[in-house]
């Protein structure tokens, strides 16, 4: 299979803007680099994959298995991983934006120093992931699973299920999170020279 072939070559840097990989079973592959650009990933297996500093911006990942993968520094702006399972995945200074994550697991992933603004996360397992110094700027609902999870964030995250939203920052977001058994420490941001 190509692509199969493709997820073998050492130091490749694929160039799969807009590409059509539904169902492809990349796991494995190391594509540091590479650009997924709009590209539809759904239902791929892309375990153990080595995606570092690769563009996946606004690639639908519906579905995906990442479990394990390395997303350190890759770019997710955008992209869509409902139902995507992540989990023990490397997201190090990772950046969503924009991402519709509803329904993921994130089970033991590392999310750290990572940038996670208007991130839906309602739904999602975030069953002892962890968490240090990441803006995470989310909307989350009872149906998202919290317990274990650990670290420190900036907030405030959203709660809410359309019908009821409030947003919860500080002691009120430590508070929440920890109350369904995860224990995270909400931070003040850093301050900004001359502010």
């Amino acid at each position: 299979m190509k692509q199969q072939r493709l997820a073998e070559e050492e130091g490749y840097s694929l160039f799969g803007i807009e590409q059509d990989f539904r169902g492809a079973d990349l796991s494995g592959g190391d594509f540091t680099s590479s650009w997924f650009t709009q590209a539809n990933l759904t239902d791929v297996r892309l375990v153990e994959a080595v995606l570092y500093r690769a563009d996946l911006q606004s690639a639908d990942l519906t579905g995906a298995d990442l479990t394990g993968a390395d997303l350190v520094r890759a770019n997710l702006n955008e992209a869509v991983l409902r139902s995507a399972r992540l989990d023990g995945a490397d997201m190090v200074k990772a950046s969503l934006h924009g991402v519709d994550a509803s329904g993921a697991s994130f089970r033991g992933t590392r999310i750290m120093s990572a940038s996670l603004f208007r991130v839906d996360l309602r739904g999602a397992d975030l069953t002892d992931a962890t968490l240090v110094h990441n803006s995470f700027r989310v909307t989350m609902d009872d149906a998202t699973v919290v317990r274990g999870l650990s670290g420190t964030v900036f907030g405030p995250i959203t709660v809410g299920d359309g019908e009821s939203v409030q947003e919860l920052a500080g002691a009120e977001l430590q508070a929440w999170i920890n109350e369904r058994s995860g224990e995270i420490e909400v931070i003040a941001p850093p301050s900004r020279p001359g502010a």
